[in-house]
C-alpha cells in the first residue's frame, strides 16, 4: 500500500510562487511514476504535472509550461512541484498521484494511489 501526503499549499498574491511536496511511504518509492492534479471549485479535475520514473521524464498541461516544474528526489520518497508565476486560475486544491507503470499519463483514472490534497489560493 503506497500513502501519499501532500504539504506546502498556501495563499499568495499573483506572480508569487509556492513549492509542493509529495512524501511516499513505501520503500520502492523509485519505481513510481507521479503525477499532480488540481480540482478548482465547479470544475474537473486537471491534469498539472507528471515524472516518471527517471527525473527527466516529465509532462506537463500547456498552461503551466514554463512556470511549474516537477522533480522528484528518491533519497527522500518526495516529489515536488514547484509553482511560480502563480495566477489566480492556478487556485484549487492540488493533489498528487501515483501509479506503478513507467509511463507518464495525464488521466487521473490510470493512477492507483492519492493524496488527501492541499489548498493553492492566488489572490491579492
Amino acid at each position: 500500500q503506497v500513502q501519499l501526503e501532500e504539504s506546502g499549499g498556501g495563499l499568495v498574491q499573483p506572480g508569487g510562487s509556492l513549492r509542493l511536496s509529495c512524501a511516499a511511504s513505501v520503500r520502492t518509492f523509485s519505481r513510481l511514476t507521479v503525477g499532480w492534479f488540481r480540482q478548482a471549485p465547479g470544475k474537473e479535475r486537471e491534469f498539472v504535472a507528471g515524472v516518471g520514473r527517471i527525473a527527466g521524464n516529465t509532462l506537463y498541461v500547456d498552461s503551466v509550461k514554463g512556470r511549474f516544474t516537477i522533480s522528484r528526489d528518491n533519497a527522500r520518497n518526495t516529489v515536488y512541484l514547484q509553482m511560480n508565476s502563480l495566477k489566480p486560475e492556478d487556485t484549487a486544491v492540488y493533489s498528487c498521484a501515483a501509479r506503478h507503470e513507467a509511463k507518464v499519463l495525464p488521466m487521473g483514472g490510470m493512477y492507483e494511489y492519492w493524496g488527501q490534497g492541499t489548498q493553492v489560493t492566488v489572490s491579492s
